[in-house]
């Protein structure tokens, strides 16, 4: 009488100078290499053909799980099916869809979209897709993405308070969806079905800080931050520039011109020049900072090399320094303050505000984005506003701010 094997007995099985078999019963045994693998197989008949099936290795198949397999086989085999032909079929259909994943046909689109994007722009998207969406479909057929499926990903978002990143998780994955169907990879888009599923977003102005005495706070605040120096010097500039928050972050050294005092680069918006006058402070910061970034090619380096900070870089020093920044203040808030207080405090005109802020202006021949459009009053005004900002931080806390004169 046969004795059947155990875990216990293929623990203690141990290689010899050949292979060795331990049979199990119904053409089931363990091979055992000569190096001490051990590997399930099933010797059969099929059309009068010896054939062997591999079953998986020992231990990641358990003796349990290599029963299971070898009793699957054994009912294919009664009904004339041969097991190694199902075998090659799973295989090759298990293939296909893992080429034809949401994943693969996600960066696939991704590829072909990113073309004329900003480096900005896609960052976010692709962190968008691995953070958010990959993890919860990314590895299913495309063609089997239902608007249930989607809404599920999207509802994990908007439950940790996030119903605008929502919104764009949601074009993301249509975005897929349409490029896969029309490559014939999928029928449809579930994104289409699920309109007004989402919570609706509210968009409205920043958080911003505009009253002097709230700024004055703000700007000894961020000299106490005890952060990374370069994070450091990005809020001390940030309300010195006011330009938004990812053109800050992607600040390249080739881009700034000390003799000339002035930082030149492509407005991600717009894709249009812009010229942001440096004042003394500025220029201070940015040769304090040059020993230690200058050798790359960010300002603000980060902590991968080669790459600069984080878009939510700034944000999180707010917050570590006790700012809400959905309510009291965020990175694109110092926009709004300088607005503000430049037309209402300093009585600055407002199209040279505008055009430091890379807003469209209307002109003479319509609305025009100018990069030297009165620089001299730009000049001017921008050391105007670093010296304001100094007076504001010098001022006693409590005290009203004194006003300010311009020189």
């Amino acid at each position: 009488m046969k004795v059947k094997l155990t875990d216990v007995s293929i623990k203690k099985a141990k290689p010899g100078e050949k292979t060795r078999k331990l049979f199990d019963g119904g053409g089931l045994y363990l091979q055992i290499a000569t190096t001490g693998g051990k590997l399930w197989r099933y010797d059969y008949r099929f059309e009068g053909r010896p054939k062997t099936l591999a079953l998986g290795k020992y231990p990641d198949v358990s003796l349990m799980e290599a029963r299971k397999r070898h009793q699957e086989a054994r009912e294919q085999l009664a009904q004339d099916i041969d097991p190694s032909v199902v075998k090659k079929a799973r295989k090759l259909a298990g293939k296909e869809r893992a080429a034809n994943s949401f994943e693969v046909v996600a960066r696939q689109w991704f590829d072909w979209w990113k073309a004329d994007k900003s480096e900005h722009t896609r960052e976010n998207v692709m962190a968008r897709l691995q953070k958010d969406i990959f993890p919860w479909i990314g590895k299913e057929p495309v063609t089997n993405v239902t608007p249930p499926m989607a809404l599920s990903v999207l509802r994990r978002i908007e439950n940790r308070g996030y119903p605008q990143l929502a919104h764009r998780a949601k074009t993301n994955i249509s975005q897929v969806m349409r490029y896969a169907v029309m490559h014939g990879l999928a029928a449809s888009d579930p994104c289409r079905d699920l309109r007004g599923a989402l919570q609706p977003v509210k968009y409205g102005q920043m958080p911003a800080l505009t009253e002097p005495a709230k700024v004055a706070e703000l700007l000894r605040a961020i000299d106490s931050y005890q952060g990374t120096y370069q994070v450091h010097a990005a809020l001390r500039l940030a309300p010195l520039f006011f330009v938004r928050p990812g053109e800050l972050r992607m600040m390249k050294w080739a881009e700034i011109d000390f003799d000339c005092a002035e930082w030149k680069y492509t407005v991600s918006k717009t894709k249009t020049d812009h010229l942001v006058p440096l004042a003394r402070q500025a220029v201070e910061i940015l040769k304090d900072l040059h020993p230690l970034t200058g050798d790359g090619e960010y300002v603000f380096a980060g902590m991968r090399p080669g790459r600069p900070i984080s878009d939510m870089t700034v944000n999180r020093a707010l917050q570590a320094l006790g700012y809400d920044t959905k309510t009291e203040h965020t990175a694109h808030g110092f926009r709004a303050m300088a607005r503000t207080i430049l037309a209402e405090r300093l009585r600055v005109q407002e199209n040279v505000i505008e055009h430091q802020l890379a807003h469209k202006v209307p002109d003479a021949l319509g609305t025009a984005y100018n990069r030297t459009k009165f620089i001299d009053d730009r000049r001017r005004m921008m050391q105007t506003w670093a010296d304001y900002l100094d007076h504001l931080k010098s001022a006693k806390p409590g005290n009203n701010i004194v006003p300010f004169h311009k020189a």
